[in-house]
């Protein structure tokens, strides 16, 4: 059964639809023009307006390649930055000039993150660095993950995986659902990636008539512990995953706040939450990484006596070494033809 978060918004879904058709002719047709890089390029996303775990399965790809020996970077959109040129990601810097995710995975993985948004344009900075040396550059050549690539099909993509719920099969279109596409895009990927906590998901793919790999993921949450209840905020796009995950912890939740996506914290969010943490009796204040970077130098003057502590969130891969074999021979050599991209 279909669930429209947005139902006042149903009769604008005939033309995002056509939209999509316009879209997908122009690709078809080559009037919407594609580029390659030189080195592969590995694609994550999915189907819905966030909130998937492509972030987490970006890091864990980063991580293994780069234990494989495969020099790996990182190309990424950037949401939410002030700037519009294609930027190397400090992992030090702040969330308004390179987006919360791409720092995110600049901390938690040794691979250099570019943002654009153009992904080619990102990846053309990473290929020139190697080209002309430098800190920042491969040593030789390298593959690129393009972070909630999907969607973006105008930089050419050697493996596309697509994270897919359950909750995708229920929803609609945009703007009234959450879908950027329908279940039929799924077609255009080379592995499916599903939760393990929704097995009936990889039958139903299957009965599809689906005959290429399918992933299973194990969502895991780092929850710290804590000396009594604690308060929890977040921005993300499925808060009440985040919730459910503290309290699956073992936890007791005395109070809860969500923000909307990638919000962005002032002085007067930090004074509600930390009266709502007062309020419940509070020991701790938890948040998901991506809402720290977020916070900034806020982070530093939170307002109140409870401390903040961050939830770290992992996605493990089910018979991971099999799943990276299968990648790294996917993987093809550098485009010789592509060796210096305009």
């Amino acid at each position: 059964m279909t669930r429209i978060a947005r139902p006042w918004l149903l009769p604008l879904v005939p033309a995002y639809r056509l939209a999509l058709a316009l879209r997908e002719m122009q690709f078809r047709t080559g009037l919407k023009p594609v580029r390659r890089l030189r080195w592969p390029v590995v694609s994550v996303g999915n189907l819905s307006a966030g909130g998937a775990g492509k972030t987490p399965l970006v890091i864990a790809l980063a991580r293994a390649l780069t234990a494989h020996g495969v020099d790996v970077d990182v190309l990424s959109r950037g949401y939410g930055r002030r700037s519009r040129l294609p930027l190397l990601v400090d992992p030090h810097g702040i969330a308004e000039d390179f987006g919360d995710e791409p720092l995110v995975i600049a901390r938690q993985t040794q691979a250099p993150v570019y943002v654009a948004a153009e992904r080619y344009e990102a990846g053309f900075m990473v290929e020139r660095a190697s080209r002309q040396g430098g800190e920042s550059a491969h040593h030789g050549t390298g593959v690129h993950l393009l972070d909630d690539g999907f969607q973006h099909r105008q930089l050419a993509r050697d493996v596309d995986i697509l994270l897919l719920s359950r909750a995708d099969l229920r929803d609609g279109l945009l703007p009234a659902g959450n879908l950027r596409e329908t279940s039929r895009a799924a077609e255009r990927a080379d592995v499916i990636a599903i939760s393990a906590d929704e097995p009936e998901l990889g039958e139903w793919v299957r009965m599809k008539g689906w005959e290429k790999p399918v992933w299973r993921l194990h969502r895991r949450m780092d929850v710290p512990a804590a000396d009594g209840p604690v308060a929890a905020f977040c921005g993300i796009a499925r808060p009440e995953q985040f919730f459910a995950g503290i309290e699956g912890a073992g936890l007791h939740l005395a109070a809860r706040m969500a923000f909307a996506d990638h919000h962005r914290y002032t002085h007067g969010d930090l004074e509600r939450i930390a009266a709502a943490a007062s309020r419940g009796g509070a020991a701790v204040l938890l948040t998901t990484e991506k809402d720290c970077v977020r916070l900034g130098a806020l982070a530093q003057n939170f307002p109140g006596q409870v401390p903040l502590k961050s939830v770290a969130l992992r996605m493990e891969i089910d018979d991971e070494a099999t799943a990276i074999d299968w990648l790294l021979r996917r993987i093809p050599a550098p485009n010789a033809a592509n060796a210096f991209p305009k």
